[in-house]
């Protein structure tokens, strides 16, 4: 990640409830509907050979069903006849069964290793399709919800190698060309990998493009790029322009290079690892800066030119190219500014600081060809500086009234199996990662699409709460933004042990959650009170409240798929797809 920008996260303030007291169980009925299914979802179990943590969360943990973000209420699944099936809902009260829209034309049962089938609504007329044995389809559908105008039309369908699923796909134009960027996610066996898990991950970020010469009208795949990394990523997304890439993983993910790319990355890395000599030193005191440069014997005084203003510095040997050239770290007294010849031939240049006592950390801004020369008393100085922040014993004054923290004091849902995930902003061009924001104990929770036009936002876990981002890959000043807040959240999934699947509505009125069988948890945003009600311990008045809803759907069978969208739940099983009425549509 050398030449990355390393970035932070800024919530907003008033984003924040810090006196959020809790969510209050309502009794309140939720109405829930179900429709049985003509078939069973086409789940696709674990193999013996998928053993690892990795295929469990990649495959095992499956979201079986997909929410077309620009239509609606409407949501697909494909059943074990390899059928893409299709529920729109306007009233909840006239539910049709849901419709075929499109038959995969591979027999699905004739393969062994198989992964389950995905789709991806890329606009609102594209759609990316996986059957999951390795082949890859892109599909003209019309308007999609309306029966009369829907009909899915194969434009490109090609073998790409193992199987895969899709993670995600992005439709744009450029030069008058229609373009189209998929990432498609498999978990594959690493023959060198003898001390870890035995596999790898790989996303392979694969563009198709439109081609239309002399009545040739077709989809060639344009280009294939192929990143590999140690664990599957919790997010992964391609920017609306097709640009870049964005990953949140634990460990991180590079690009794998062709031959042609090897050969040039490696004569690149034999000039960087030959070391130079620096081409100046330099020392600083409070009041100013020495620079020492050595220069050739034959160099006279009438051979240099040093050119000093407030803010730059312009050394010149022998009428050539300026030696040092550059923006000051700070602004100096360039009327006192000096140089002399020593008898070493070497040139001396004294800068008198304008700002007394500002420590200058570099000299010339984005200039690493010199070397910073420390005395000892500025080493012992900053020693001295950072001494508190040090020990030789655990706890050196355990009267102290905030004595350090106890690991043994946190319970167990404070606990995070991996905290140093990153977020990765990777250029498609260059293939190199632009930004980087190292996660910490910021738990990835789940991701969700808010606007289908931008990339999908990403929750993560803040303290207690869980904060909602979304990605500005054309605002490079604000390329993450704090949206949404569900207060609390972030500390009560953490003590659903058995929790599967987490969403949101796009309008972040509600977030919710759903366990491996029957059990819903969702969790509405503060509302005013219509009542008046007083805080019992404290004697004052409440003005909202959040509140939490249970419900427990009719069945046995484990849940396969579950999306949020702003008045509904989504809750597909294997064999029945529950509604759930969260909001009105007022």
């Amino acid at each position: 990640m050398e030449g990355a920008v390393h970035c932070s996260l800024q919530a907003k303030r008033l984003l924040l409830d810090p006196k959020f007291e809790g969510y209050k169980l309502s009794l309140e009925p939720l109405a829930c509907y179900q429709l049985g299914l003509d078939a069973a979802v086409a789940e696709v179990k674990l193999r013996d050979d998928q053993y690892t943590l990795d295929h469990m969360r990649a495959f095992g943990m499956y979201n079986y069903l997909h929410l077309d973000s620009w239509y609606q209420d409407s949501v697909y699944y494909v059943d074990q006849f390899g059928r893409v099936m299709n529920l729109s809902v306007t009233l909840d009260t006239s539910l049709q069964k849901p419709r075929e829209v499109f038959r995969l034309p591979t027999d699905l049962t004739a393969y062994d290793n198989r992964l389950c089938a995905s789709i991806h609504f890329l606009s609102s007329t594209w759609v990316t399709l996986s059957d999951g044995t390795g082949r890859l389809y892109l599909i003209k559908s019309g308007k999609r919800g309306n029966s009369a105008s829907e009909k899915w039309e194969i434009v490109f369908n090609e073998e790409l190698g193992s199987p895969f699923i899709i993670a995600h796909s992005v439709s744009f134009v450029k030069s008058d060309v229609h373009s189209v960027a998929v990432l498609l996610l498999r978990v594959e066996k690493d023959e060198l990998d003898t001390k870890g898990s035995g596999f790898h991950v790989t996303l392979e970020w694969v563009t198709i493009a439109e081609i239309n010469k002399e009545g040739d009208h077709r989809y060639i795949i344009f280009k294939r790029k192929v990143l590999q990394g140690k664990s599957v990523p919790h997010y992964a997304a391609i920017e609306p322009s097709g640009d870049g890439l964005m990953i949140v993983s634990y460990k991180p993910f590079k690009f794998v290079q062709d031959e042609d790319d090897k050969l040039e990355e490696n004569d690149d890395t034999k000039a960087k690892n030959e070391k130079k000599d620096p081409l100046y030193y330099w020392q600083q005191t409070e009041e100013d800066v020495t620079i020492t440069v050595d220069i050739p014997q034959d160099i006279t005084k009438e051979d240099i030119k040093v050119r000093f203003s407030p803010d730059n510095i312009c050394v010149i040997l022998k009428d050539q190219s300026p030696l040092m050239e550059g923006k000051l770290y700070s602004s100096v007294d360039h009327e006192s500014c000096t140089w002399i010849i020593r008898e070493n031939k070497s040139l001396e240049i004294s800068l008198i600081k304008k700002n007394e006592g500002l420590r200058w950390p570099e000299l010339i801004v984005g200039d690493t060809r010199g070397e910073f020369i420390m005395d000892s008393s500025q080493c012992s100085e900053i020693s001295e500086s950072l001494m508190h922040l040090t020990s030789e014993v655990m706890n050196p004054n355990p009267e102290k009234e905030n004595p350090p923290c106890n690991a043994q004091e946190l319970e167990e849902c404070d606990a995070f199996l991996e905290d140093s995930a990153s977020l990765c902003r990777f250029d498609g061009n260059t293939l190199k990662v632009t930004h980087v924001i190292h996660l910490g104990s910021n738990q990835y929770l789940f991701s969700v699409v808010v606007d289908p036009r931008e990339m999908p936002c990403f929750c993560l876990r803040h303290d207690v709460d869980a904060l909602l981002w979304q990605p500005h890959s054309d605002q490079p000043e604000n390329m993450w933004e704090h949206i949404a807040t569900f207060n609390a959240l972030g500390y009560v999934q953490a003590s659903k042990q058995d929790k599967k699947f987490m969403a949101c509505a796009p309008d972040y009125s509600y977030a919710a959650l759903c366990e491996c069988f029957r059990r819903i948890f969702i969790y509405r945003q503060p509302t005013p009170l219509s009542t008046v009600l007083y805080n019992r311990k404290e004697g004052r008045q409440v003005g909202q409240v959040a509140k939490q809803l249970v419900a427990t759907l009719e069945a046995n069978d484990p849940i396969l798929g579950f999306q949020a969208t702003n008045e509904r739940l989504f809750v597909l099983t294997t064999k029945t797809l529950f509604l759930i009425k969260v909001n009105s549509g007022n």
